[in-house]
């Protein structure tokens, strides 16, 4: 039987691996096993209860006011004690945190093979998004199975030379989790969001360390005049707890049609997205998840790794206010959303972690026949 452990730290890495995760545990030929490092505690805790995983470790990394060079510190030392307890044969890790990068880098020195979800998404631009970009190009060049979301992704990873038989196009793991949860019956837990009628929505999100500061002051004081502007739709933000996000925003967005809410559950977050005529983020998961919810997506950040969905559904702003303004106007010109109900997801069919186990299933094969090497060209 071969053991496999599972890395996770935040809420996206919850909702992209518990698809892989439970398919595993469906299986009789492997041991998957899952160690939290917390590096969102709250935000990953309801999920992973969500979602009805329990770590078997948690390293517990968070410290009020350390650095990312100390949680990285933190991750690698603590995952390499596990490490050397657990001796897993291959070391599961998801996207561009610091917890994927530290638990592969601790996996790496210790010679066991790393798989990576979500390989070979690029901007071209190391500072944004900040440290993300670095963090999971360095985590592909030291992977063993590099499952690529789309076909772009693995034309970026062919391009820096990495090699086609460790490439593997599944489609996102985020799609999976999204129909999960969009076929479920769900009535709002968040009891601000219980008395929110048939009024139409806008749904907001913002919390990338990229746009602290300025950047999001523009996108919030966007929002506020927009608010005042279109009195028929009233818009939801569910506030990070980032000070940097959680203090300007309780500042500036103070209209009666903007309503703050803490951090959602997942599903109640999901059955939001349906009801919203668009979306305005900065987050990458809502840009893979909104095409299969036929929404059309605001991007305020200068730039996406996520390119499939420009001119599906997609715009790009970057943070300028009047931009943002002029593409929020444009949701009200009768041309909002056309094409995009039953347009095809570029992200993802919901088989994405089907297609993660099989290929997991076939390197446990030729590694147990010696046909697998590790980090061969």
């Amino acid at each position: 039987m071969h053991k496999i452990l599972a890395v996770m730290g935040t809420r996206p890495e919850a909702i992209k691996l518990a698809p892989v995760i439970r398919l595993l545990r469906r299986t009789s030929e492997f041991r998957i096993r899952l160690c939290a490092t917390a590096q969102h505690r709250d935000l990953l805790d309801s999920m992973l209860q969500g979602f009805g995983l329990r770590p078997n470790v948690d390293l517990d990394v968070m410290r009020p006011g350390q650095s990312a060079s100390e949680v990285l510190r933190r991750v690698v030392l603590g995952f390499d004690g596990v490490l050397r307890g657990d001796r897993p044969d291959l070391v599961l890790v998801q996207g561009d945190t610091t917890s994927a990068l530290g638990a592969a880098l601790a996996a790496y020195y210790r010679r066991i093979p790393v798989a990576h979800v979500e390989a070979g998404l690029r901007t071209g631009d190391l500072g944004n998004p900040f440290p993300e970009e670095a963090n999971r190009a360095l985590i592909d060049r030291i992977s063993d199975l590099l499952f690529a979301p789309t076909p772009s992704a693995r034309r970026n990873l062919l391009r820096e030379g990495l090699c086609p038989k460790r490439i593997f196009v599944t489609g996102n793991t985020g799609v999976d989790s999204l129909l999960w949860a969009a076929n479920r019956p769900h009535r709002f837990a968040c009891p601000a969001l219980l008395g929110l009628g048939a009024q139409p929505l806008a749904v907001l999100t913002l919390h990338r360390r990229e746009s602290f500061g300025a950047p999001m002051e523009r996108v919030f004081r966007a929002i506020l005049e927009a608010a005042e502007r279109f009195a028929a739709v009233r818009w939801v933000y569910p506030v990070h707890p980032n000070p940097n996000v959680r203090l300007p925003a309780k500042r500036i967005l103070r209209h009666p049609r903007i309503l703050l809410t803490p951090p959602l559950g997942y599903l109640d977050f999901v059955q939001l997205m349906q009801r919203a005529l668009f979306i305005v983020t900065d987050s990458g998961g809502i840009q893979e998840e909104a095409p299969s919810l036929g929404k059309p997506v605001i991007v305020v950040r200068e730039r996406t790794e996520r390119t499939e969905i420009l001119g599906r559904g997609g715009v790009l702003v970057g943070t300028s206010r009047l931009a943002l303004l002029g593409a929020i106007s444009r949701q009200f010109s009768g041309s909002r959303g056309a094409g995009l109900a039953g347009a095809r997801n570029p992200f993802g069919d919901g088989k994405a972690a089907w297609r993660i186990v099989r290929e997991i299933r076939r390197w446990a094969a030729r590694r147990k026949t010696g046909e697998c090497g590790t980090l061969k060209k």
